[in-house]
């Protein structure tokens, strides 16, 4: 069976149909049946081109906001922990050793408000007190700890 049977036509027109051959005159504006880059790209090729830059553009602005996020979190754990570790100094400087038990209070630093808590206790040596604080930011989160010891004249 010949392809003309199955109905599949030659890819060659005759000059009846107005086609010479499979290339086309240019003197019709048309230098081949192939694209080529003088043509530029289809309608369906930029949709698809647009939709995968958009695909692309969205997951870095989801990026870009988990990591502003993490920065800003570090950022107050950074600040939690300075102000855990000027709370420290303080109690080491101190010429007295603080009181057993607990205490609490609130100090500024870097213009927020931060809230902390000392726990003091003995240990088996009568002579050291173990010290744990803890700071609390503006928004409840604990964002500072550090235990130490600490002697008892």
């Amino acid at each position: 069976m010949s392809d003309r049977e199955h109905g599949f036509t030659s890819l060659r027109r005759s000059a009846e149909h107005g086609f010479t051959s499979l290339r086309r005159s240019a003197e019709h504006g048309f230098t081949s049946l192939r694209r080529s880059a003088e043509h530029g790209f289809t309608l369906i090729e930029t949709l698809v081109a647009l939709a995968i830059f958009s695909l692309a553009a969205l997951a870095l602005l989801r990026l870009e906001g988990a990591t502003l996020s993490s920065t800003a979190m570090l950022s107050d754990r950074a600040v939690g922990q300075i102000v855990t570790r000027n709370l420290a100094v303080q109690i080491m400087t101190d010429v007295r050793a603080p009181s057993l038990g607990e205490a609490t209070g609130s100090v500024v630093n870097a213009g927020r408000t931060w809230r902390w808590t000392r726990d003091a206790k003995r240990t088996d040596d009568a002579r050291i007190v173990r010290i744990d604080i803890s700071v609390i930011d503006d928004a409840g989160r604990r964002s500072g700890a550090l235990s130490m010891a600490r002697t008892v004249e």
